[in-house]
């Protein structure tokens, strides 16, 4: 029996996310900006964009058109 606890805490600490990975925060994240009207920026928005937000925790940029 103690050989199934072993094996059963190992495929729960596989599948457990890492601290920071935030899959579905990220998800919402993008969502909301493309709601808005933006884009998810890599480095920087480019220079008519204006940031008005963040896609993901890990430091993207939403960025959209300057009215």
């Amino acid at each position: 029996m103690r050989i199934y606890a072993l094996v059963f805490g190992l495929l729960l600490l596989c599948l457990v996310p890492t601290p920071g990975d935030a899959g579905v925060i990220g998800a919402v994240q993008r969502y909301f900006c493309r709601v808005r009207g933006g884009r998810c920026a890599a480095l920087t928005c480019l220079p008519r964009e204006e940031r008005i937000g963040s896609c993901s925790l890990k430091g993207r940029k939403c960025c959209r058109r300057r009215k």
